[in-house]
Parts: structure tokens; sequence; C-alpha cells
């Protein structure tokens, strides 16, 4: 720093900037309607439950080293359209890292980065899914800090 002291700054907690609206899957859905979803919805992650508990994550990068690169191609054969046939639990990461709503900011970035994550599941303390906290959360919540504290809008 320059000598100047910075103010303190508020941030949100994990609960006020997390992703309410969730698209999930059950451990028994197919590969197919998967690969639906994140069309669809043009995301990069999908939770798996259990009712309402999490049980694992999907990406969309799980999803492609699943499938055969053929499929949707004119070499595409039965085989390579049977791989679409997997199930959820064949490709989640099961047991991912989640953070609670009460989850500092700070405490979630430092999270993400540390264990090179992209998103976080947000769970209630009885496995309840409530959330999920993407980078871009994150960092429009930084963002808007920084613009609290200095009263002007970052470049």
């Amino acid at each position: 720093m320059d000598g100047i002291t910075q103010p303190p700054t508020t941030r949100p907690a994990v609960g006020a900037i997390m992703s309410r609206r969730l698209v999930t899957v059950t451990m028994d859905d197919s590969l197919a309607t998967i690969q639906q979803l994140f069309k669809e919805h043009r995301f990069h992650h999908l939770l798996v439950v259990e009712g309402r508990a999490l049980a694992g994550i999907i990406s969309d990068r799980d999803l492609l080293r699943a499938i055969s690169p053929n499929i949707g191609t004119l070499s595409e054969t039965d085989r390579d359209r049977a791989t679409l046939n997997k199930r959820a639990h064949h490709i989640m990461t099961r047991n991912p890292v989640t953070v609670r709503p009460t989850t500092s900011l700070d405490a979630a970035a430092t999270l993400m980065l540390e264990k090179k994550l992209s998103c976080l599941p947000v769970t209630a303390e009885e496995g309840r899914l409530e959330g999920i906290l993407s980078w871009r959360d994150v960092l429009k919540a930084l963002l808007a800090s920084a613009t609290d504290v200095s009263g002007t809008q970052a470049a």
C-alpha cells in the first residue's frame, strides 16, 4: 500500500450472493438428459441430489470426458450413442466441497482458489441443498464491495 489507510469492507455472506435457482439431476438420470440440460441452461455445473440432499456434482467437462467425441457427427455409431445411457452416478464427483449460507465471501473465495474450484454447492447443516456459488458470483460481489468502499465504480 502507499500509506493510505483503506476503510474496512463489509462483504456479504455466501447466502446473500449465491444462486438459488437450481437445476438438479438425480443419480439415475442419463448422460443424454444431463447433456440436454447443459445445452438448455448454458451453465457449467449440475448438482446431483437424492431427495433434497446433495449427493454430488457434475461439470460440463466431466460430461465431455464421459461421452464419445463422435456424438453428433457423421461418424457416430451405436456404440457412441450408448455412452449417453450411462447414469449421473457414474461420472459425478461424490462428496463435493461445500459451504454454508453463513460462510464469509472471503472464506469461500479462498477455498475456491485453494481447491481450484469454479463453484461451491451451498448446503444447510443437515446437508439440504440451498444454492450454488460460482466464481462469477464471487467476482460480482467483490466488485460491488470495491465500489461501495471507494464510492466509485471500478473501470
